[in-house]
């Protein structure tokens, strides 16, 4: 298939693209400007520049297609509207059609859960509140929807995991936690995540959400001391200092007890393989894996 995939050059989006050329699809990757045209054009995909926030000129690209990927995010409270803008343009051009559209939502939007059901009722935490109701509009939709839900994202070095391994210590070298420690993380590592977003592309019927997560759920205790090492020490945060520093919106995310086996994503073939947080964690959280 020609996909147009959104978010190309980014973390996600980027192990996304590796996977739809590997698995022979052509991918025409929305970019901002030209340098990030060449650097996707570099590895034998279409750039078009453009404006997210333009649901119009959106349209006439994804009509030209026959599938579409969303993983731009602006990370910032643009965000919202972006969200908007491309559910726009994709109700308007794959409306009532059978070309396949997966849009990123998080995990976090099903708040504190310690068994997370993927069509359990959201209870967003603020920072992605205004999730469900695009989320929502768009499943309801005549367009061939999927909703997929990472966890907390890890790999090759990057992603939140990087933030609790580069944490402060206190006086004796010992790391402090994010929050007492005890909150459990729903997890999924890039690569399989790329997996997954192919597998719901080519093989979910639409109208579902589905928590991308690998069915490892270690507590941030246990994350922390795999840092560290058996040589090491770990100390409980707490709400404030957590708030201090994330800020308020990201920490109240951070601190969610969540778990999740991603039942709907098996269910759809998707085999999650890759190594745990734990263990890239112990191993220094290497760049290469």
């Amino acid at each position: 298939m020609d996909i147009l995939l959104t978010g190309a050059t980014g973390y996600v989006g980027n192990a996304v693209l590796k996977r739809l050329l590997a698995a022979g699809h052509e991918v025409t990757a929305v970019v901002r400007n030209e340098d990030k045209a060449a650097e996707v054009e570099a590895v034998g995909v279409t750039p078009v520049v453009g404006d997210l926030f333009d649901p119009a000129w959106l349209a006439t690209q994804l009509e030209t297609v026959q599938g579409a990927i969303h993983t731009a995010a602006g990370s910032d409270d643009q965000d919202p509207a972006l969200n908007d803008s491309v559910i726009d343009a994709v109700v308007t051009a794959f409306g009532g059609t059978p070309k396949p559209f997966v849009h990123t939502g998080g995990v976090w939007t099903y708040g504190d859960n310690p068994d997370i059901a993927d069509d359990d009722p959201q209870q967003p935490p603020a920072i992605t509140s205004w999730r469900p109701a695009g989320e929502e509009r768009l499943l309801a939709s005549d367009v061939r929807a999927s909703v997929l839900r990472p966890g907390i994202v890890y790999g090759h070095g990057q992603g939140i995991p990087a933030m609790l391994a580069g944490g402060p210590r206190d006086e004796s070298g010992a790391l402090t936690l994010i929050g007492t420690g005890d909150q459990h993380w729903a997890t999924i590592h890039v690569d399989e995540l790329a997996d997954l977003y192919l597998v719901v592309l080519e093989k979910a019927p639409g109208g579902q959400a589905y928590a991308g997560a690998n069915g490892t759920n270690p507590t941030v205790r246990e994350l922390g001391e795999a840092v560290v090492g058996p040589d090491g020490a770990v100390v409980d945060g707490s709400t404030d200092e957590a708030g201090e520093r994330f800020g308020p919106a990201f920490a109240e995310a951070l601190l969610l007890d969540q778990q999740s086996a991603g039942t709907a994503a098996r269910a759809l073939g998707w085999e999650p393989s890759a190594p745990s947080l734990v263990d890239l964690l112990r191993a220094g959280y290497p760049a290469d894996r």
